[in-house]
């Protein structure tokens, strides 16, 4: 793996955020194409058949967005703990949450000013990861 940078972080994972995506797109497309050409019978069927997708996308929003709360979690712990090591302080409560995960990777030379920096600036996450120099990769983070 080549080594991270802020140009090459995200992750976006082909079956999850591709073909998944576009599968459940292609059933809402084939189900409302099917209600529409639905018979006066069948029409409750076919129309649970559309919500189906729904249902789908749905389950798969929030199978990310709880994913995604858990690590952020565990992010704001590490970050918390690494700033206690090298301060003997926790970190600002004035720093937010995508402040601290912007944070997370900054080598342990350059964390506590940026952190600083982040609160007196107010700087977002997208400008902290731009400042960092000597960047600490994070490839557990999906």
């Amino acid at each position: 793996m080549k080594q991270q940078n802020y140009s090459n972080h995200s992750k976006m994972v082909f079956g999850f955020h591709g073909i998944l995506f576009i599968s459940i797109l292609a059933l809402l497309i084939g189900s409302i194409i099917n209600l529409l050409n639905a018979s006066e019978e069948n029409l409750y069927s076919e129309s649970l058949l559309v919500l189906i997708p729904f249902i789908l996308l749905i389950m798969m929003y929030y199978v990310r967005a709880f994913a995604l709360k858990a690590q952020d979690r565990a992010i704001k712990a590490e970050e918390n703990f690494r700033h206690y090591l090298l301060t003997g302080k926790v970190l600002s409560s004035k720093l937010t949450m995508r402040q601290i995960i912007g944070l997370r990777f900054a080598s342990d030379e350059e964390s506590v000013a940026l952190a600083d920096k982040a609160v007196k600036e107010h700087l977002s996450e997208k400008e902290i990861k731009k400042l960092i120099k000597n960047w600490k990769a994070d490839t557990y983070r999906v």
